[in-house]
């Protein structure tokens, strides 16, 4: 199976997002990707996993493998377990590189800067932070096994 690049997904996803016509309908879309995404095992939930910075509770978890890292989150609020679902979809199993220079031009294409509440943005851009610290991180170790 090949996969898609980032711009392949982030098109997608601009693309599924361009049907609904309000975002009452957006929102709920967000939601139902958030009910998808498969709910993270209870000792995973502590707080060297938690997203800093996000209103809700977020945890993040990360495993590299192929030199590609693989995330796996959970939240605590339908709607940010949506959020971290998009993110995950463009950016997991990826490399370090990849994830960080990928743009996450979706989430503007979309209208999700403009259209959540300040709490939500910053917790949006939290959890984009996280996943690039620890592509910073994985590629940092990397570098240092190849030298």
């Amino acid at each position: 199976m090949e996969t898609k690049s980032i711009a392949e997904t982030e098109s997608e996803i601009i693309e599924e997002f361009s049907f609904f016509p309000d975002w009452h309908d957006k929102y709920e879309y967000i939601i139902e990707l958030g009910k998808k995404l498969k709910d993270i095992p209870e000792d995973k939930r502590v707080n060297e996993n938690k997203v800093k910075g996000c209103q809700s509770s977020v945890w993040l978890i990360s495993d590299l493998a192929d030199g590609k890292i693989i995330f796996t989150a959970d939240s605590d609020s339908v709607i940010v377990k949506g959020l971290i679902a998009l993110l995950i979809r463009v950016l997991s199993h990826r490399t370090p590189d990849e994830i960080l220079e990928a743009k996450l031009e979706f989430i503007d294409a979309i209208g999700l800067k403009q259209h959540l509440a300040g709490t939500r943005a910053n917790g949006l851009a939290s959890m984009i932070k996280q996943i690039r610290m620890y592509a910073l991180a994985y590629k940092a170790k990397q570098e240092q096994l190849q030298n």
